[in-house]
């Protein structure tokens, strides 16, 4: 055993071995013992080199999807996570995992309050619990920005090694986690319609009693299982096998498009360097690629960064998909605000008991009836301007909202005139 075990090729051949006689209904307790030998001595390329040639004999991504499942399940039991590479801080590896970590904790603070709503011996104390689930839910919705730049970064280097297997599973196991996470959703949704209303359980739908807690631990164990479990496959075999794979120039690929997705909870530290070509500030620096031109003119971007945080308002844009775009980073802005909210759903950006204003102000504005939205509130001893504009194309086509808060306490105390310079303190 210990001369088979000493070749590649035939420690993959044996772990594939195990694993189809797994899918055939052996055992796990059967064959721990033997994968407990072949795994001190297979790493994570030779994990994803078996799932591969199980495909490329035929057997079809719905299956490995299922497979899957189950070997990872035996070898959480009998192997330790590989030691976390040494990494600068902010490498596109170092950032997955940090998310990662933070999708952790996510998970952890919805079981909490799901575990509270089990509990709630009152209506008050349900809603509590209900607006928690769906504030740590709003949380781990962000996750679908990590696996984008997983699915459509990472993976697409990956496939140029040949290294296909993983992208086509894990792409299918990440939409299991969306789909489980939105389904976790609908049914906070509805417990959250019958608390507000106090209307009485509700059965012969989906979700058979959309107020049942019991009906929501369910829907979040499925979610969180399917979420942990996909953290696992990252940490474990994705990840090590990734920084086997991919170059120094790749990493630094990756890393200057990955803003186009955007960050899940965290941002990316400082530290990481690229190689110069990657650096995204370096791209486009070719003449007459600086400026950004507009029929009144032309900046150049740095230009225009100055000039939005220059001006006296707040701004943040949400593109045709709900999503976070681009917001001002002015040294006094109202409502702070981290750059690991760029390209997340908006909704998931507000608290539960507001979201439903945003949405009927999105749709208002999606279906042209109306066109500008403005709330004003005392925050902290300042008067609030907030403004929600629809911004439409030269054919009326909407593109988007844009978000405008300002600060007008100063403003509102002025009399008079001042016609003469007067610079203020």
């Amino acid at each position: 055993m210990s001369e088979l075990l000493d070749n590649r090729s035939q420690r993959i051949r044996v772990l594939k071995d195990v694993i189809k006689g797994l899918h055939a209904g052996q055992a796990p307790e059967q064959v721990k013992e033997r994968l407990a030998t072949l795994v001190r001595q297979t790493d994570a390329s030779e994990i994803a080199a078996m799932e591969q040639q199980l495909m490329e004999e035929g057997i079809t991504v719905h299956e490995i999807r299922s497979m899957c499942d189950l070997h990872a399940a035996v070898l959480r039991d009998i192997t330790q996570p590989p030691p976390r590479a040494d990494l600068a801080p902010g490498h596109p590896v170092d950032t997955f995992r940090r998310e990662n970590d933070a999708l952790r904790a996510a998970a952890a603070s919805l079981r909490a309050a799901v575990a509270d709503l089990l509990a709630a011996p009152d209506t008050a104390a349900r809603v509590e619990a209900t607006d928690r689930a769906q504030s740590a839910l709003n949380d781990l919705m962000d996750v679908d920005k990590h696996y984008r730049r997983k699915e459509h970064l990472l993976f697409s280097f990956l496939e140029r090694y040949g290294i296909t297997g993983p992208s086509k599973v894990m792409w299918a196991k990440d939409d299991e986690v969306r789909a489980a996470l939105k389904d976790l959703a609908g049914v906070l949704a509805g417990i959250r319609r019958s608390l507000r209303s106090g209307a009485p359980p509700r059965a012969g739908n989906e979700n058979a009693r959309p107020d049942d807690a019991e009906a929501v631990r369910q829907a979040a164990d499925r979610a969180m299982e399917a979420l942990l479990g996909m953290i696992d496959k990252e940490e474990n075999v994705l990840l090590p096998m990734s920084l086997q794979t991919l170059t120094e120039g790749e990493w630094g690929e990756i890393w200057s498009q990955s803003p186009t997705y955007g960050w899940c909870l965290v941002e990316p530290r400082e530290g990481y360097r690229p190689p110069a070509a990657a650096d995204p500030k370096d791209a486009g620096d070719g003449p007459g690629l600086r400026a950004v031109s507009f029929p009144t003119g032309s900046v150049t971007p740095e230009q225009l960064q100055a000039i939005f945080s220059g001006l006296p308002v707040d701004l943040t844009f949400v593109d045709v998909d709900d999503r976070v775009r681009f917001f001002s980073e002015g040294p006094g802005r109202v409502f702070p605000r981290s750059r690991a909210i760029i390209g997340r759903k908006v909704q998931h950006c507000h608290p539960p008991r507001s979201v439903e204003i945003v949405e009927r102000i999105l749709s208002d504005f999606r279906a042209g009836r109306q066109s500008a939205a403005e709330f004003w509130i005392n925050h902290h001893g300042r008067f609030v301007h907030i403004r929600y504009l629809a911004l439409r194309d030269g054919r009326g086509e909407y593109l988007g909202t844009l978000e405008v808060t300002q600060d007008l306490t100063r403003l509102r105390t002025l009399e008079g005139e001042r016609r003469l310079l007067e610079y203020s303190a």
